[in-house]
């Protein structure tokens, strides 16, 4: 189940983080293997494992992750510059916490496709 995985303990509060934005629906964090100067994973507290387990009720919260994104941009000072916000999906698309989260990226001109 997404709720026992660790970033379902992050959004309860149960293991450390480094919370850089909250609100009652979604939790941002430093991530902490980097791939960029920035990269802060924004999750929802409602755990669903994978985008292709959204539904049509999960719409305003998928949505909620991405504004949330944008605030911690904006917050964290490279908004105007520029940046990436993706989400992986299952193991082929990169995935490997089963829990829905947006990879924030940014603070370095990024490449695509990503290198």
């Amino acid at each position: 189940m997404s709720e026992d995985t660790i970033f379902g303990k992050i959004a309860r509060g149960e293991i450390p983080a480094d919370i850089v934005y909250e609100d009652e629906d979604v939790v941002a964090f430093r991530d902490l293997h980097p791939q960029a100067p920035t990269h802060v994973l924004v999750i929802p507290r409602k755990p669903i494992p994978t985008l292709n387990d959204a539904g049509n009720q999960d719409a305003e919260l998928i949505g909620r992750l991405f504004l949330a994104a944008a605030k911690v941009a904006e917050q964290e000072g490279f908004a105007e510059d520029g940046y990436r916000a993706v989400i992986n999906c299952n193991a082929n698309g990169g995935q490997t916490v089963f829990h829905l989260h947006v990879h924030l990226l940014g603070g370095r001109p990024l490449q695509w496709p990503p290198g």
